[in-house]
């Protein structure tokens, strides 16, 4: 009997994808927040994850990190002409997890279109800022708030305390470099902008240039 190569191709394919998906699945599931993904809403998961729909809905951290960006670049590896989809709800969180997700986002491949819904802060605002120019969009109601990295280094000598501003002052200048590029907003202003926090509609987001189209109701 003749075996189609092509057929068996996409057969490998989706095995490994499945396998793909199957692995994330369970790392999300063995959290507690994410115990609805198993069964049948895990089906839908999977299902998102083919169409290249992926969600941040929670505190940026090392896991969720290294689980966007394995997802990315498999899905890159994939298709590298089709875009990925971010949407992002996040309070923010760790400061380098969220930058390991900018800078997947710019490596790969894809174009990567961020979508924000509820709340997109900090970090969360980092990332939703570092979608591909033109393809970041606003839900009408949703919201952004930027500021500057904060620590949370205490209980320590005052030579860790200086080494601990330092590596700060390095964080804050990245970060701020990021937006001036991202945004096309003066250096002074995006600084300004980071000495509090500054929450902003989802207009206001589009007028500093986080994001490019605001959604319409």
């Amino acid at each position: 009997m003749k075996i189609n190569k092509i057929e068996k191709r996409k057969e490998i394919r989706n095995l490994h994808i499945d396998s793909l998906f199957a692995i994330f699945g369970e790392l999300y599931a063995s959290k507690g927040a994410y115990t609805a993904f198993r069964g049948s809403n895990f089906i839908l998961i999977n299902r998102l994850y083919r169409e290249r729909l992926l969600f941040l809905g929670q505190e940026v951290d090392s896991e969720i990190s290294n689980q966007l960006i394995g997802l990315m670049v498999y899905l890159s590896i994939e298709d590298d002409n089709q875009d990925l989809y971010l949407f992002i709800n996040s309070p923010g969180g760790w400061v380098i997890p969220g930058i390991a997700i900018y800078d997947t986002m710019q490596f790969v491949q894809p174009d990567v279109q961020t979508v924000c819904m509820g709340l997109a802060a900090s970090m969360g605002s980092f990332i939703l800022a570092g979608g591909e120019i033109t393809k970041r969009l606003a839900f009408p109601h949703a919201w952004v708030m930027i500021h500057q990295p904060a620590s949370s280094f205490y209980e320590a000598q005052t030579g860790e305390f200086i080494l601990e501003a330092q590596e700060l002052l390095k964080l804050r200048e990245t970060i701020t470099r990021v937006y001036v590029q991202r945004t096309g907003k003066p250096l002074w202003l995006v600084s300004e902008d980071m000495e509090r926090d500054v929450f902003m509609s989802a207009a206001e987001a589009q007028a500093h240039g986080i994001v490019d189209l605001v959604a319409v109701e």
